[in-house]
C-alpha cells in the first residue's frame, strides 16, 4: 500500500470513529450501516451513488453514503411510519422478501414491519410465509439484511406473540445463532429479538421450544438459551411453575450451574432463586410435615430430588444469595 493510500485510510478509519462517537449520543437516530469493506474505494467514488432503503421521505435522517452502494437505515420500531398503499404493499410483500436484490429485500423487511404495527390483521393469514422468508434472510451474508430480519422478528413477536408458535423452530435457532456471534451489532439485536420472544410468546408454549438448545454443543447457543429459560420460566407464575413441574426446573437449572460459560451460570442462579421463592411459598404445610417440619424445607426438597453434588451446588447459591439478603437488610 502507497504512503498516499496509508494515510487516506487513517483519516477515514479517524472520520468513522468520529461519527461512531457522535452518534452515541442520542438512542433515537437510526444505525447506519455501510457495507463495502473496500475502503480506498469507497473514498475515490463516495459521490457515485446515493441512496438509502426508505419506505417514506419522513424516516430519512442524515444518512452516510458509501460508493456503489445502498445505505441501510436501522430505524426503531417507534419510528417508523404507515405504509402509503396497503394493498400494493401486501401485493409486493413475498416477492419482496424473496427478491435476488438484497436492498428490495431490506425494503420489504421493513414493510413487513409496518404492517405488523399499523395493520396487524393484514398479516394473519401470510405468517407462515413471512416467517420462512424472514428466517432465509436472518441467514443471508450481509449484514445489513441479517440485522433487518432480525429487527422484523422482534416486530413479529410483539404483535402476533402466540400465532406464530407453529412457526418458531427455525426462527428460534436463527436467532439464538445470531446472538452469539461476534458481529456486536447484530448480536445486540438478536439479543433484543430475544427479549422480545420471551416477552411476548406464552411460557407454556415457549420453554419445551428452547429445552433441547440447552444441552446444544455450542456453549454460547447453550447460554443464550438459558438466558431465554429463566426470564420466561418466571412468566408462568407460582401455579404455572408448580403445574410444569418445580422437580423438572430445578433439574435443569441445576445442571446449567456447571456450565463453562459464565451467562449460563448466571442464568441458572437466576431461575433457582426464583424456584425457591416460589417452592417456599407454596409448601403446604400437613399433619405428617408439622412434626418434621425439615421435611417441608427448601434444603430437603433439593436433597431428595437431586444427586448429592447437584443438591450442594445449588443449595450453595441459594444460600449465598440468602445470605446477602440478610446482611443487606
Amino acid at each position: 500500500m502507497s504512503g498516499q493510500a496509508l494515510r487516506d485510510l487513517n483519516t477515514l478509519i479517524r472520520s468513522e470513529k468520529k461519527y461512531e462517537c457522535s452518534s452515541k449520543g442520542s438512542l433515537a437516530k437510526p444505525y447506519i450501516e455501510n457495507t463495502n469493506g473496500n475502503l480506498e474505494k469507497r473514498k475515490s467514488n463516495v459521490s457515485a451513488t446515493e441512496m438509502s432503503i426508505n419506505g417514506s421521505g419522513d424516516e430519512l435522517a442524515n444518512p452516510v453514503t458509501e460508493a456503489g452502494n445502498a445505505e441501510v437505515e436501522y430505524i426503531e420500531s417507534g419510528k417508523l411510519n404507515d405504509v402509503q398503499d396497503v394493498d400494493m404493499t401486501l401485493k409486493t410483500l413475498l416477492g419482496g422478501l424473496d427478491s435476488k436484490d438484497w436492498v428490495l429485500v431490506c425494503e420489504a423487511l421493513n414493510n413487513v414491519r409496518r404492517l405488523s404495527i399499523f395493520h396487524k390483521d393484514a398479516l394473519l393469514d401470510l405468517l407462515g410465509n413471512l416467517i420462512s422468508l424472514i428466517v432465509k434472510s436472518l441467514k443471508n451474508p450481509r449484514s445489513a439484511v441479517c440485522k433487518t430480519a432480525i429487527m422484523t422478528s422482534a416486530d413479529i413477536f410483539n404483535a402476533y406473540s402466540n400465532h406464530i408458535v407453529d412457526s418458531l423452530d427455525p426462527l428460534l435457532v436463527q436467532l439464538l445463532l445470531k446472538s452469539s456471534q461476534d458481529k456486536r451489532f447484530v448480536c445486540e439485536a438478536a439479543e433484543r429479538a430475544l427479549v422480545a420472544m420471551t416477552t411476548w410468546v406464552s411460557p407454556i408454549l415457549l420453554l419445551p421450544k428452547l429445552e433441547p438448545y440447552l444441552k446444544h454443543k455450542n456453549p454460547r447457543i447453550r447460554a443464550k438459551a438459558s438466558f431465554c429459560f429463566s426470564r420466561s420460566v418466571p412468566q408462568l407464575g407460582v401455579e404455572g411453575i408448580k403445574a410444569y413441574g418445580i422437580d423438572k426446573l430445578i433439574k435443569i437449572s441445576a445442571s446449567q450451574l456447571s456450565d463453562q460459560l459464565p451467562e449460563s451460570r448466571e442464568a441458572a442462579r437466576t431461575l433457582l432463586l426464583e424456584l425457591q421463592s416460589v417452592y417456599e411459598k407454596s409448601c403446604i404445610v400437613t399433619p405428617s410435615t408439622s412434626e418434621d417440619p425439615e421435611i417441608c424445607s427448601w434444603e430437603h426438597f433439593c436433597q431428595t430430588r437431586l444427586s448429592p453434588l447437584s443438591a450442594q451446588a445449588v443449595l450453595r447459591v441459594t444460600n449465598i444469595a440468602r445470605e446477602g439478603l440478610v446482611l443487606g437488610s
